[in-house]
């Protein structure tokens, strides 16, 4: 006897954050930035065996004005992470960052002063991709667990975004892992 009861057939409720949340997860446009060898098993994510077609995505974008997904894949030196900075910044809200492999997620094996131990101390990432490269049906999984938080995410309140603008600007002057004193090495 509730509303459900009244509605003639074919109506749906729903929220507008849904229908977005929906109509958002259903056409991610990656933007790559492929920096080591996870971008050959990107690369193979695109081609006809693995088809990404299949989910809207056989696009990949090569200008981050166009695109809301960022895949980080390989390993991000000290000297690229100003540009893959810049790149995000570039690419309109909302926007998501998927980090492909072990050297993009936390640094892999290379623990030195040259390599950025992860693209998190540089952008939020989203989802992380283990493997080293990882296979492309890991990419595909990683895909379909992004889609279903994009879904289930609601819009971020104005307090909830100055927060997090303010901790942005405080991990962006934080000083680099190499410089710390005190660290395991």
């Amino acid at each position: 006897m509730g509303i459900e009861d009244k509605i003639p057939q074919g109506v749906v409720l729903t929220t507008l954050e849904g229908v977005f949340g929906w109509m958002r997860q259903a056409s991610l446009w990656p933007a790559t930035f492929g920096l080591a060898c996870c971008a050959i098993e990107m690369m193979t994510y695109g081609a006809p065996r693995f088809d990404a077609g299949r989910w809207g995505q056989e696009v990949f974008r090569a200008s981050p004005r166009q695109a809301d997904l960022m895949i980080i894949s390989g390993r991000i030196s000290q000297k690229m992470a100003p540009v893959l900075r810049q790149v995000y910044d570039q690419m309109p809200n909302p926007k998501w960052v998927l980090a492909m492999g072990v050297c993009a997620s936390s640094g892999g094996m290379f623990n030195n002063y040259a390599i950025v131990q992860g693209g998190d101390h540089l952008v939020p990432v989203d989802v992380y991709v283990p493997g080293c490269p990882p296979r492309p049906d890991m990419l595909i999984d990683a895909m379909f667990k992004l889609k279903k938080d994009i879904v289930a995410k609601r819009p971020m309140a104005k307090n909830e975004i100055e927060a997090w603008e303010a901790a942005e600007r405080a991990a962006l002057v934080a000083p680099a892992t190499h410089e710390m004193k005190g660290l395991l090495r």
